[in-house]
Parts: C-alpha cells; sequence; structure tokens
C-alpha cells in the first residue's frame, strides 16, 4: 500500500502538534539532542506557541513529517540574523515506526533548499558522535566534520560533533 508522504512548514495553530513531536522525539532520543524532556516539559504553552510565532519567523522553518495525515517526523531550520550566509539545522526527529523510508532525508533535503533559497552559503548540525542513521544521512548528503567535538550537554559524558555542508 502506498503511504502518502507530506513534509511542509508548521502553521502557528499547530504549535501542540510541534509541542508533542518535540517532546516524542526528547523522550525517543534523549541522546540526540542539547535539550532534555525534563526541561522543555516545563514550558508553558506561551513558550510553545512563541517557538512557532517568533518575531523572526523568516528567519526559521519549522518542518513538519506526515505519513498518511499522521504527524511523524519534525526539523527546524535557522538563518542567522547576524550572519545571513549562515543557516542551522536543529531538532530532526522521525518517530521510529517511519524510519527507514526516507523522511529523514526529506526534512534535510527542504531545509537545505530552504537555506539555498535564502542565500545562505553553509549550513551547519551538532550530531552526537556514535554510528547512528543521523551520522550516516549527515555524511551521504555531503556534511563535513569541522572543529573539536563538545560535550552534549553540561555534565553529559555524550559528545557532539559540529558538521557543516558547503551550499
Amino acid at each position: 500500500m502506498k503511504r502518502t508522504t507530506e513534509v511542509r512548514p508548521f502553521v502557528l495553530q499547530e504549535w501542540e502538534i510541534y509541542k508533542a513531536l518535540r517532546l516524542r522525539a526528547l523522550d525517543d532520543a534523549p541522546d540526540a539532542f542539547g535539550s532534555t524532556l525534563a526541561r522543555e516539559e516545563a514550558f508553558s504553552d506561551n513558550i510553545w506557541q512563541n517557538r512557532l510565532a517568533g518575531d523572526e519567523a523568516s528567519w526559521n522553518l519549522p518542518l513538519l513529517a506526515k505519513v498518511d495525515g499522521e504527524p511523524v517526523g519534525l526539523a527546524w531550520g535557522r538563518i542567522e540574523i547576524s550572519d545571513p550566509s549562515t543557516a542551522n539545522l536543529y531538532q530532526v526527529w522521525v518517530a521510529p515506526g517511519h524510519r527507514g523510508f526516507g523522511l529523514g532525508k526529506l526534512l534535510l533535503d527542504t531545509i537545505i533548499t530552504w537555506a539555498k533559497k535564502k542565500n545562505a552559503r553553509y549550513l551547519y548540525l551538532g550530531v552526537t558522535v556514535q554510528d547512528s542513521p543521523a551520522m550516516r544521512l549527515y555524511s551521504r548528503a555531503g556534511f563535513e566534520t569541522i572543529g573539536e567535538t563538545q560535550p552534549l550537554r553540561p555534565d553529559s559524558k555524550l559528545v557532539e560533533q559540529s558538521m557543516r555542508l558547503k551550499l
């Protein structure tokens, strides 16, 4: 049976969907993100709404991935206002039952296309250092490691590697 896949920007009214997906991501993959489930569970609804409604909305691209109408993934692109040649990728996550079907690549490709249209020269991200689907996805897309590894979070034994893609 053919699956219907959709990747598109979140709209402000979908803040509860964004919140639910982000919290699922932090619960599912606690070692993949700089933030924690406990930290973001404490956020007020106003904080979640403001993330999607930020004053710099044109500098952000929060993406929603759906399969057959079900929200199953997200990613966030951001252009640095202080340096518009620099874009960053955050919060990439796909629900476990939907991995391996190309949704991560589709989210990544959408952010890359957007960053190029915004005239960014580089796209940066951080990824936990391990042999993981995320690391393989970014390497296949042409990202190169840069700089030294750093702790994922304060007091974390895990380390994060910065990567950069020339656009």
